[in-house]
């Protein structure tokens, strides 16, 4: 077994949010303890297919890939795995109906879901607009924004002083009648702080733009047209919003819905916090990603390694939709009957460093599509072997697998790109697909600021090596559009979404935005998000470069 490397930052990160701890708070196991507690919980399940399975063999694989930092899955599982909660999720999404039983019920579900440390998304689409007369008690309604803060207040208080905040997604299609209230809700900085919003437009929404002409809202309790609005005018409004605040940002509905492997069982109208898993309501989602700067051999990438990695990766998070403890029973009944997963990368643009790639490159795109057509391969081979042992997803006859002819599928979707922000700081690598934000930053987190020198900058610096700007290339050595092609690139070859912010200087306009966002319509994306730097007093990483100040 290989000795955990750590940095000093991932050491502190997992004091902070992965060690157990006793009743009096003192830290009672060490890093590589929660990578072996994690290993054996989840290879147990192995025992519920195969009672002479060698359950040693497999924790022993697992506790070696984490170990490595060569693949970890998402942080609820790292915290909760062998401990009491035992709830190993990411990604949750509840359903809200437009009546109160429905939304105090799922104000009642977040909060047990955020407490084991799972975030949440909500389409707030069915509910009737601001003023709307309410049955039979003769009163109005708040509308889905006034609701959208009642969450944002409960996970205030559910979440207060924990190490872990609680996260939400609002959603609202675009069609409904409080379309602008929504757009613009994050402006007031005090509200809706525990809250990412996305406008959920369609193809039809899409068109009228290209067109220049109005657009219909619809009542969505009666179907009725209420109203039209320039299309134009709403994008513009978005792209104002985003400007200002990061919110909201825009889910292709249609797009989203081509990619729904299981049409017959519902819609999917709403994704998790980042936007990258769509889920119908009461679905679950567990995440893993694997470190892109591990399968480097000699200066190449090592597919073979990759391949294996997958195939880990795919068992190991097939497992934890079998030994996850659900924290309320729907999720468990709709997680197991599609049984999704989403297995990642992260240490992309690291990666690219190592191989002498400049992110901003047509070599990025094709690396980016071989490596995620590569993922994607591997995943539905091993996926088509465990179900070959173990059975289809129960929700396969709804599926569209069967209707293609496949016959062995244990996932409904395999593959998702998450932000990795919290596991990509103890792999010590780059998050996710982005680009490196800057190789001297200061980064919030838990109410506390961390200065991080990035390790291979630093190992760089060290050695007296050349600095070429054309590889170290930062978020903001990148122009908008290249953000959009890598995203679509690993989107090309994911199942379900790919979490990817658009970083903005502080110069952009909002007319750049908005033509960010109609370039965004041709690309095949799932969805967009964008930041403009300093555009919240808050915000989690600075980079001192940019500045020309010293991190302190």
């Amino acid at each position: 077994m290989h000795s955990l490397q750590l940095t000093p930052l991932a050491e502190d990160v997992m004091k902070k949010r992965y060690l157990a701890r006793n009743y009096r708070g003192e830290i009672i196991e060490t890093p590589p303890d929660v990578f072996s507690r994690v290993a054996w919980v989840v290879a147990e399940a192995d025992r519920l297919f195969d009672a002479q399975a060698s359950v040693g063999e497999t924790a022993a694989r697992f506790q070696e890939a984490m170990t490595t930092l060569a693949f970890l899955p998402n942080s609820p599982c790292l915290m909760n795995a062998g401990r009491p909660l035992g709830q190993l999720a990411a990604c949750f999404v509840l359903p809200v109906e437009d009546n109160l039983e429905s939304i105090f019920q799922s104000l009642k579900d977040t909060a047990l879901i955020h407490r084991t440390g799972g975030g949440t998304g909500f389409s707030f689409s069915r509910l009737r607009p601001a003023g709307d007369t309410i049955f039979p008690a003769s009163g109005v309604t708040g509308g889905p924004v006034s609701f959208i803060r009642l969450f944002d207040s409960a996970t205030h208080l559910i979440d207060k002083n924990r190490v872990r905040p609680g996260a939400n997604m609002g959603v609202l299609h675009v069609s409904h009648p409080d379309i602008e209230a929504f757009i613009t809700a994050k402006r007031d900085r005090s509200l809706l702080c525990n809250f990412n919003l996305s406008v959920a437009v369609d193809d039809e929404f899409i068109a009228c733009v290209r067109k220049d002409c109005d657009y219909a809202l619809v009542h969505p309790r009666t179907g009725a047209v209420v109203a039209r609005k320039s299309a134009t005018r709403l994008l513009r409004m978005m792209a104002d919003s985003a400007w200002e605040t990061g919110d909201p940002g825009i889910l292709f509905i249609d797009r989203i819905n081509k990619a729904n492997p299981t049409p017959e069982l519902g819609m999917l109208e709403a994704t998790n916090p980042c936007g990258e898993q769509p889920l119908l309501p009461y679905e679950s989602c567990t995440l893993g990603s694997i470190n892109l700067t591990r399968i480097i051999e000699n200066g190449t990438v090592d597919y073979q390694k990759l391949a294996s990695l997958v195939y880990l990766g795919v068992h190991f998070l097939d497992n934890v939709v079998e030994v996850n403890r659900h924290p309320i029973p729907q999720t468990e009944e709709w997680s197991r009957l599609n049984r999704k997963i989403g297995l990642g990368v992260m240490g992309f643009a690291d990666m690219l460093i190592l191989l002498g790639i400049p992110y901003q490159s047509e070599r990025a795109v094709q690396l980016a599509e071989s490596i995620m057509l590569a993922i994607k391969q591997a995943a539905e081979t091993a996926s088509a072997e465990l179900a070959q042992k173990r059975g289809n997803f129960p929700g396969f006859p709804q599926s569209v697998f069967q209707q293609r002819g496949i016959k062995h599928r244990r996932n409904a979707t395999l593959t998702t790109v998450a932000p990795t922000g919290t596991i990509s700081l103890i792999a010590g690598v780059s998050s996710s697909v982005e680009p490196v934000f800057a190789f001297d930053v200061q980064r919030r987190i838990a109410g506390e600021i961390y200065t991080d020198v990035h390790p291979i900058y630093a190992s760089y610096q060290k050695a007296g090596k050349t600095i070429d700007p054309a590889i170290f290339q930062t978020a903001w050595d990148i122009s908008p559009d290249w953000h959009l092609k890598i995203q679509a690139a690993f989107q090309k070859y994911t199942d379900n979404a790919v979490s990817k912010t658009v970083n903005l200087p502080e110069t952009i306009t909002p007319d750049q935005i908005l033509d960010l966002f109609m370039n965004a319509t041709t690309m095949n994306l799932k969805g967009i998000t964008v930041y403009r730097d300093q555009s919240h007093p808050d915000q989690i990483l600075s980079a001192c470069s940019l500045k020309n100040e010293e991190c302190s």
